[in-house]
């Protein structure tokens, strides 16, 4: 079961691997985007930490809702909402529980990543996170470890990929050939729930 000192590593081994990626991050944004998608996922999930570390919520739900909160109020352009989201709903769907197993954690952050598709209009396919989302949350009931592989081969299957939503949407074919920067964080987001479990 995973209880709420998981969920606050989680957010611990994020922020570190933002962090340690940020700057791979921005270079993958700068030839499609603003250039600015690592720097402000760093600016967000630092600040998540030190409110993880001043705050301590006591249910894996609190945890995520407060996350969410940071990144919108913290993080630049679409990263901040549609990541606030992701985590925001994953956290209220797994309410107020102490307690929650993985399959449970599968179920909110399937929620979570429909929001996010509701939010900003993608689908699978439209050269945005939810190319690295949607097979992470269909693989994540097996295991932590088959839903971080989902979701760097969905982030890399980004690249031969004509942008449909999004800033790299402007481009069009020119944005072909090029990783997409918000499904690579995406990929780092889940690969840390599997550090996070010390799989």
């Amino acid at each position: 079961m995973l209880d709420a000192d998981f969920f606050r590593r989680w957010m611990t081994v994020t922020t570190a691997s933002v962090d340690r990626e940020a700057e791979r991050l921005t270079a993958l944004d700068s030839p499609i985007g603003d250039a600015d998608h690592g720097s402000n996922l760093q600016r967000g999930f630092r600040d998540v930490a030190a409110a993880l570390e001043k705050e301590a919520p006591d249910t894996p739900g609190a945890v995520l809702i407060l996350a969410g909160r940071r990144l919108i109020s913290t993080v630049g352009g679409a990263s901040g909402p549609l990541y606030g989201t992701l985590l925001r709903r994953t956290g209220k769907s797994l309410g107020d529980a102490p307690e929650v197993s993985r399959e449970r954690l599968a179920e909110a952050f399937r929620t979570g990543v429909d929001a996010v598709m509701a939010l900003g209009g993608a689908a699978p396919g439209d050269k945005t996170m939810i190319d690295a989302l949607v097979p992470a949350v269909d693989a994540l009931g097996n295991s932590f470890a088959a839903a971080r592989t989902a979701a760097e081969e969905g982030a890399e299957a980004t690249t031969p990929l004509q942008a449909r939503k999004g800033r790299a949407s402007y481009l069009g074919e020119r944005s072909i050939g090029h990783q997409d920067p918000g499904a690579t964080s995406a990929a780092l987001l889940v690969a840390a729930l599997e550090e996070a479990a010390g799989e």
